[in-house]
């Protein structure tokens, strides 16, 4: 289930892909993905709603860090990234 919703916006796989096991700012992960930072903060919202991101500094307003649940790592292992 959690794979097909991915898939279906390839914000959200180059999203994931990005950000490639590591602990990033979303400007970060907007760089790496080639997305624009204004479309970033809703695909990150989208993916934390669905347990495939979350923050790790929650009481940031700011410069948030962001990583991939295990859920997350599971799905980005199973879907086609390319």
């Amino acid at each position: 289930m959690e794979i097909r919703h991915v898939q279906i916006f390839k914000y959200r796989t180059k999203t994931l892909k990005a950000q490639d096991g590591n602990v990033k700012i979303p400007s970060t992960i907007a760089r790496d993905s080639g997305i624009r930072t204004n479309h970033i903060s809703k695909v990150l919202s989208e993916l934390k709603a669905h347990e495939l991101v979350e923050y790790i500094n929650p009481e940031a307003r700011k410069g948030r860090l962001y990583r991939l649940t295990d859920k997350g790592e599971e799905v980005t292992q199973n879907i086609n990234l390319d």
